[in-house]
Parts: C-alpha cells; sequence; structure tokens
C-alpha cells in the first residue's frame, strides 16, 4: 500500500457582500485622511447611488465607485454617469482585485476593511459652481439628517 501525498490549497471564500462592506469602510477611510468628510451610499440627482461620496477641505467632491470583483466591474458599465457630480472619481478595489482591467482615466483606492491607499491619483474636472453649491447643500442636509437619525 502506498501513501499519496496530498498538496492542501489555503483557499480564503468571502462573499461579495463582505468584500464591499470591507473596501467601502477601507476607501472611507482613505478619503478622511486625506482630509475629505465621507458619507456612503449617497443617492446623486441623476438617480444614480455613489458608494463614497466625500466633501474635501475646500469644498472638493470626491466619488469612490467600489468594485467588489471582475464580474461586479464587467456587469456594471455606469461609472461615467458619475463624473459630472463630482472633481474627483475613484474605483476603489480591493488587493486582490486585477487592476490593469480597469479605466485608467479615474484615480484608483486599493482598500481593505482596516484602510488603504491612492495608488493612482484622479485627473482633476472642477465642477461648475452652481453644481458645486447644490451638492454641497444636498451633502450638508444628507449628513445632518444621517447624524440626528432621522
Amino acid at each position: 500500500m502506498s501513501l499519496v501525498a496530498f498538496e492542501t490549497l489555503e483557499l480564503t471564500f468571502t462573499s461579495r457582500p463582505a468584500v464591499t462592506a470591507a473596501v467601502t469602510k477601507g476607501a472611507a477611510r482613505v478619503m478622511a485622511d486625506l482630509g475629505y468628510a465621507p458619507l456612503l451610499e449617497v443617492r446623486l440627482p441623476n438617480g444614480r447611488r455613489a458608494d463614497v461620496m466625500a466633501l474635501g477641505p475646500r469644498g472638493e467632491i470626491a466619488i469612490c465607485e467600489v468594485k467588489s470583483s471582475v464580474e461586479d466591474f464587467r456587469c456594471d458599465r455606469k461609472w461615467g454617469d458619475y463624473l459630472p457630480f463630482c472633481d474627483a472619481y475613484f474605483f476603489a478595489v480591493a488587493p486582490e482585485f486585477p487592476t490593469d482591467i480597469l479605466p485608467v482615466e479615474p484615480g484608483l483606492i486599493v482598500a481593505d476593511g482596516f484602510g488603504g491607499a491612492v495608488v493612482r491619483p484622479h485627473t482633476p474636472s472642477p465642477l461648475a459652481p452652481a453644481r458645486r453649491k447644490a451638492l454641497t447643500l444636498a451633502f450638508a442636509r444628507l449628513g445632518a439628517l444621517r447624524a440626528t437619525g432621522v
């Protein structure tokens, strides 16, 4: 009788919602580290929902779109719909995400549940003053409502 040795491959199975939650938390922490005040799940005037929207110290607005998997990215081609509502746009992905499949125009944040880093800067695209004012007011109102639990 011979013994056959099997190498065990350690696999980590993480659900897509868990990856999304971790990357979202890490991206929000990155934005806070950069001096932005982030809010999660922000509805935009065009009906889209920004995963992370953040207001900077000089009134600049950044949006991070979280991509939890390659399938999530390939099925979701709406990222251009966010651009008219921010000065800075980023994809936020987990460390194991194959970043070479992402477009090069947006910035890139690689994050996990503890934090992350901007690995590719965004291309600045300043908002029109009237749109900035409307978005800033809506952002402030949303933050106040959430803070009071309303």
